[in-house]
């Protein structure tokens, strides 16, 4: 059966494939086996620079020719080391005895014994897996998320004069403004943005157990660890000194669990949203041709935010494994780790679908002010704590229990009423006009 959206066994590469197709570059088998070949390329490249016998055999090609192999990897390359893998049954000594191959083609038979020189194939694997986490992350996820800020950005700003109902305890309480409510977001995105952005990507690199024995035993007088340094830093990562046979990742795990506070700060939205036009506070753009449900015509469902939030969920439980199960290891090494890691691109798939449904959603909202004002209409005991604490500032004797009386009776609070209350205290003029001002409207705080 050929392979296509209708037959795929996950929605990632199924239903919502246009929604993630963008990571397959980075997390596919065939972007994977791409990732190992170039570590293998510029691994050789950095060791022709500083052993002469290796110089020398490379001197009838050019750095530039050597990266066109991973630059120029196509799909049947990859299916090319696909068919040696059924071999070998060891995927990165496939990519090594491919890359062997091209070096006949270009006359480079010499040099082939350098390749994977006194390496093991975690030095590989644990240098391509963060470079195409790295990757995905600022050509691909990163991005998406920016937008999401800014649009969260550009509403706090928009709506920053917009008075509204606070709920606290699902109950009426101070006003706030709904620009600010959405700042809020935008600050906590931006905190865990900060904290998702100190981490290092990190490799392990050092040989069979971490302490370059078979590069010691071959060339001792080489400062190796220095060397492995350099490397890693040239292609953009950095090199975790001490490891066993495969890298600790620890910072792979700070990655996942900084996308983890992300990812819960998004559901947090979604649901906020959600409950917002439930209260009728938002109305939705509706599209022509559009169903809202397929009973009841009248529904505009806010199913972009309840698919954001159920993909963030799948994805911090992914995130929330990966980061628990990959830096535990028994002794020097088991297999544990890399049947997991190939998973890393998966979080990242439901996290993208979260992200555009969330873009999604937030373009479709329309402002309903006048829900919004209702609602501060009817709840006029919310200028209660407002009152108490003037009065409490004039001395006025227990004032907070004179409000409790006055808006616990189980009548309505109205704008009349509390203006009744207000004339019949017993304080100046001046401070009874001073609390005449005070509005559901205009008790918003600072913000």
């Amino acid at each position: 059966m050929q392979f296509d959206e209708l037959n795929a066994l996950s929605p990632v590469d199924g239903r919502y494939r246009s929604k993630t197709e963008g990571l397959s570059s980075y997390f596919s088998e065939y972007a994977l086996i791409r990732y190992r070949v170039l570590v293998e390329i510029e691994y050789l490249i950095a060791l022709s620079r500083e052993l002469p016998q290796l110089k020398t055999a490379l001197q009838n090609t050019s750095e530039e020719g050597l990266r066109k192999i991973y630059l120029d990897f196509s799909l049947a390359d990859a299916q090319a080391v696909k068919k040696i893998e059924e071999t070998t049954n060891h995927d990165v000594k496939a990519v090594e005895y491919f890359i062997k191959e091209q070096f006949d083609k270009l006359g480079l038979t010499a040099a082939k014994e350098y390749i994977h020189f006194g390496l093991t194939s975690q030095d590989i694997n644990n240098t391509a897996f963060p470079l195409m986490l790295k990757d995905a992350m600022q050509k691909v996820y990163i991005p998406v998320l920016k937008q999401i800020h800014s649009k969260l950005q550009s509403m706090s700003q928009e709506w920053r004069d917009v008075p509204m109902l606070a709920k606290t305890h699902g109950q009426p309480a101070s006003p706030t403004k709904l620009g600010k409510e959405f700042e809020v977001y935008v600050y906590r995105l931006e905190q865990q943005y900060q904290a998702l952005e100190a981490v290092p990507y990190t490799g392990k690199f050092g040989g069979a157990t971490g302490n370059f024995n078979a590069h010691h035993i071959a060339y001792p007088s080489h400062r190796w660890e220095d060397f492995a340094n350099r490397f890693l830093s040239s292609i953009g990562l950095e090199r975790e000194a001490y490891t066993t046979q495969i890298s600790n990742y620890d910072h792979l795990a700070a990655i996942f669990d900084a996308l983890c506070r992300i990812n819960t700060i998004l559901i947090d939205l979604s649901r906020d949203i959600w409950m917002y036009i439930s209260m009728e506070y938002f109305k939705q753009k509706i599209k022509a041709g559009e169903v809202g449900s397929s009973a009841m015509p009248h529904k505009v469902n806010p199913i972009d935010f309840e698919n954001a939030e159920g993909n963030l969920g799948i994805a911090d439980a992914l995130l929330t494994h990966l980061a628990r199960k990959l830096p535990i290891s028994r002794l020097q090494r088991d297999l544990t780790d890399s049947t997991v890691i190939r998973n890393i691109g998966m979080p990242l798939g439901y996290g993208l679908i979260a992200l555009k449904s969330l873009e999604k959603g937030l373009s479709k909202l329309l402002l309903n002010r006048a829900a919004i004002d209702a609602d501060l209409e009817r709840n006029y005991a919310v200028v209660a704590e407002a009152i108490q604490t003037v009065l409490r500032r004039e001395g006025y004797p227990n004032p907070y229990e004179t409000l409790k009386a006055l808006t616990r009776t189980g009548e309505a609070i109205s704008r009349e009423s509390i203006a009744g209350f207000i004339d019949g205290l017993d304080v100046s003029e001046q401070v009874k006009e001073e609390l005449r001002q005070i509005t559901p409207f205009s008790y918003v705080g600072i913000y």
